[in-house]
């Protein structure tokens, strides 16, 4: 069921009417965009620990005349 869907038998049913209806729907909201939001992190702290370390391993390669 798409968003638009979604908002539409929303507003069919009377929910968005009423002060708590748009609660609802704004609380669904930030669920949506903190659940994607931990993912998109999860993903970050892969990608700058293995940054850390690379960057890690040349500085160190770097200071024996390896690099």
């Amino acid at each position: 069921m798409s968003v638009d869907g979604f908002l539409t038998l929303l507003a069919q049913a009377g929910l968005l009417g009423t002060e708590l209806g748009q609660l609802l729907v704004v609380l669904i909201g930030m669920l949506v965009v903190m659940i994607v939001g931990r993912v998109v992190l999860k993903i970050a702290w892969r990608l700058v620990t293995i940054g850390v370390v690379v960057v890690g391993a040349a500085l160190v390669l770097t200071q024996f005349g390896v690099i």
